[in-house]
């Protein structure tokens, strides 16, 4: 199976391709040029591998929570490659994949997520890792940052809301340690949606949604005022 993946949801761009297992990426923390960046990031990866968009299997995109213009990038590019080649998207949360990346890297088993949401707020998720992959504990969601909850665990905090929050977030969800500097990569976006047991979370392009989480109640009621 071969997908390519991106990722801008975050300060951080990145690009990879995963073919059968193997991952290629290029990455860059570069805030507010993710416009200029993605698309000859995914050109490069395609052509280091000698690949074509319509030799893929998939597109794989971190479709949030994250900075809204960032999530609106990767969603738009993800399906306009999927449209042109017909092609279904595999959508992974950020928050997942910075999860994957953690507990790929460092061994840490449970992990508990957090970007900077602004105005006081995180995007906030708990996650533990198994087998080669990680698994949500409760659910995703955007709140004050003392408002988080974490079930029992071993927790470390990873994410941009850390810096920012540790005294807050650490009330409700004491850590051994966390870690700041560290964002959701294209590559562990591509490792989670080649997931067998993933499959059946794979939609076409016109259902590759983004996920703002501060937002879902105003897009759905915009929807159907439409």
């Amino acid at each position: 199976m071969k997908l390519l993946a991106l990722d801008t949801a975050t300060e951080a761009c990145s690009a990879a391709l995963w073919v059968e297992g193997a991952v290629l990426e290029h990455y860059q923390l570069a805030p507010r040029r993710h416009a200029a960046l993605i698309l000859p990031m995914l050109d490069a990866v395609l052509a280091e591998a000698g690949l074509a968009v319509v030799q893929l299997d998939a597109i794989a995109v971190g479709c949030g929570p994250g900075a809204f213009t960032g999530v609106r990038i990767a969603i738009s590019i993800a399906q306009g490659i999927a449209f042109a080649a017909d092609l279904p998207v595999a959508p992974i949360s950020t928050l997942a994949a910075l999860a994957l990346g953690t507990a790929r890297e460092f061994g840490h088993r449970d992990l508990a997520t957090a970007l900077d949401a602004r105005m006081g707020e995180v995007y906030w998720g708990t996650y533990r890792a198994v087998a080669g992959t990680v698994e949500l504990l409760g659910e995703e969601r955007c709140c004050p940052a003392a408002a988080v909850t974490a079930p029992p665990g071993d927790w470390f905090g990873v994410g941009s809301g850390w810096p920012v929050y540790a005294v807050a977030l650490s009330q409700p969800c004491p850590v051994s340690g966390w870690q700041g500097d560290r964002y959701p990569r294209a590559g562990d976006v591509a490792r989670l949606a080649a997931e067998p047991g993933r499959r059946d979370a794979w939609v076409t392009a016109e259902h590759a949604l983004p996920v703002y989480l501060r937002n879902q109640v105003a897009i759905r009621s915009t929807a159907r005022s439409i």
